[in-house]
């Protein structure tokens, strides 16, 4: 397979092509990744925030726990998880409805 003087061949075969495997925040490596798939891809319904919600809902799972066996205050919560007061009471009011019927 040739190509036009200066121009590349755009069909050449994948082996030849010089991938960058530079990983993300995730992993340094794509090929070592964790992730069920890659976090730059959207999810089945076409959201491309998947990694950020599943952040989210364990942040807010681990809040939950903390609050249920400390019972430390809203501001040492917001302090120990980096989120605001009142990211701290949406949780815990989540977490109410969430668990009530749980509890």
């Amino acid at each position: 397979m040739s190509s036009r003087k200066g121009v590349p061949a755009m069909d050449t075969l994948p082996e030849y092509f010089p991938y960058k495997d530079g990983g993300c925040d995730v992993s340094p490596s794509c090929l070592r990744c964790p992730l069920p798939q890659c976090k730059y891809d959207a999810d089945a319904s076409g959201n491309r925030d998947w990694l950020a919600r599943v952040r989210r809902s364990d942040r807010d799972r681990q809040v939950l726990q903390a609050w249920r066996r400390e019972r430390p205050s809203v501001l040492e919560l917001a302090r120990r998880f980096r989120i605001s007061q009142r990211t701290v009471h949406r949780i815990l009011a989540k977490g109410d409805e969430d668990g009530a019927s749980a509890a």
